[in-house]
């Protein structure tokens, strides 16, 4: 990138309030100001020496300089996208809008559309020119046919025939939860067997985690997102939970310990993967330890980024109770254990919070990386006292993805068969009820963590 090219440069916008007046300015990655704009501040004097401002006045003064400024970016741009839809738009040309994007990402509303009085409050009264076209006006559900199919310039890139359906799309996560949640049971022998769909959570788990719960009518969870109304299953509504640092946690916890290089040797001198041979070597730890549960009296924590769900406070940090002196493989290896635990007994927070509000789950349906891990599915198991089911495709968005292909090619005739014949089922894994008092005491000790925390906090308060 070179300096002073103006349309690839980052933009940033700084502001100074002084006494009188309100002054932004529009600054590039490299430190030039490319545009300025200033506003006066009203101060009243009700008696000689003495001076009052409006803090409203303030705000609106900021917003007035910010608004002229304009990210020659703003006046220039056409269109807003989401990235899910800008790639549809890509393929077939069409500005049509997935009601999945815009109802969970940006503030559109199934039966209402777009709120006028948003817009104008915060200051982007333009967007409702043309009847919101630069945003999205053509709207579908997931999986509906857009537009005029693939385009040829799209057929040509792509290497695919022109004029193949083209799916209106899902964020990564709903297509995630799209590919396992419908899945066939029959004859698996589990709860969700003969009852509604409505009764699976699909979680999906990565980096982060996301826990997609539907219900037929509307629900409101504390610290959970939604209900969104047909933003993943057409026709059902949608309630989105999710952990901010799961995968990430665990690969945080494990590098930065003192015995993270003698593991990756151990490891690499058998040809395994550092969590195949923790895992392994956990295995040998619980045969060695009276009941098989080791480290009773370890305990974490998990936010370490913050609370996404249920208690939707950032503010929250990691904690970790019970370290000793030890250095060596079986330290790290029980904290690694104590920090799995820990993201599924965050689950189970999850849940027992939608149970509250109205929620009845009784099944489990896994994917994304972390459920190739044993240690992690068998633990959601034990801890939740509720079946998990692994998808047959490990890929499951992958699947989730192209369940929305079928069903707009009209293979199907809604997004609920194309699941049910699509999303297959691989293995179960059952709770061990050997292990359910152990857990129900670790989740007790779970839940006064937090209790703990929020006391420190106010005794730190002011500080």
């Amino acid at each position: 990138m070179q300096e002073g090219k103006k349309e690839d440069a980052a933009y940033y916008i700084g502001i100074d309030v002084g006494t009188a007046s309100v002054r932004a300015a529009l600054v590039n990655q490299f430190g030039q100001v490319v545009d300025q704009a200033e506003a006066a501040l009203e101060i009243w004097e009700p008696r000689p020496d003495h001076y009052e401002q409006s803090s409203d006045n303030i705000w609106t003064a900021c917003c007035a300089v910010t608004k002229n400024l304009r990210q020659e970016c703003w006046e220039r741009a056409g269109h807003f996208f989401d990235l899910p839809d800008f790639l549809t738009w890509k393929a077939t040309g069409t500005l049509t809008r997935s009601l999945c994007t815009l109802v969970c990402k940006w503030t559109y509303s199934p039966d209402r559309g777009w709120d006028d009085s948003f817009w104008k409050e915060i200051g982007l009264e333009d967007l409702l020119d043309e009847n919101y076209a630069r945003i999205g006006n053509q709207v579908v559900s997931p999986g509906s046919s857009v537009g005029n199919n693939l385009t040829p310039e799209a057929a040509r890139d792509l290497g695919l025939p022109e004029g193949i359906a083209v799916g209106a799309s899902l964020i990564d996560a709903h297509a995630g939860g799209l590919g396992v949640i419908g899945a066939d049971v029959t004859g698996c022998h589990l709860p969700c067997e003969n009852q509604p769909i409505t009764s699976r959570l699909a979680l999906i788990c990565g980096t982060s985690s996301c826990h997609m719960a539907i219900s037929e009518s509307p629900l409101f969870v504390p610290g959970v997102w939604g209900p969104y109304y047909s933003a993943m299953v057409p026709g059902f509504w949608l309630n989105e939970g999710g952990q901010s640092a799961t995968g990430k946690l665990i690969d945080h916890v494990v590098q930065s310990h003192d015995g993270f290089t003698e593991l990756q040797k151990e490891a690499e001198a058998r040809g395994q993967h550092v969590y195949t041979y923790l895992n392994h070597y956990l295995d040998q730890l619980r045969a060695s330890r009276p009941g098989g549960v080791p480290a009773p009296d370890l305990h974490v924590w998990p936010d370490f980024h913050g609370n996404r769900s249920p208690l939707a406070d950032v503010s929250l940090k990691g904690m970790v109770v019970g370290l000793t002196l030890s250095r060596g493989l079986d330290d790290l290896a029980l904290l690694y254990l104590a920090t799995v635990q820990s993201i599924a007994l965050g689950t189970r927070h999850i849940l027992e919070t939608m149970k509250v509000s109205g929620h009845h789950i009784g099944s489990l349906f896994l994917c994304g990386g972390l459920s190739k891990n044993p240690l992690f599915v068998q633990m959601h198991a034990d801890i939740t006292g509720l079946p998990v089911i692994l998808s047959r495709e490990v890929e499951s968005v992958l699947v989730g993805a192209a369940i929305l292909g079928a069903c707009a090619s009209g293979d199907f005739t809604s997004i609920q068969e194309a699941m049910q014949t699509m999303a297959k089922v691989g293995k179960i894994i059952l709770p061990n009820p050997e292990h359910k008092r152990f857990y129900e005491k670790k989740y007790q000790v779970f839940l006064r963590l937090y209790e703990h925390q929020r006391e420190y906090q106010a005794i730190m308060a002011g500080y």
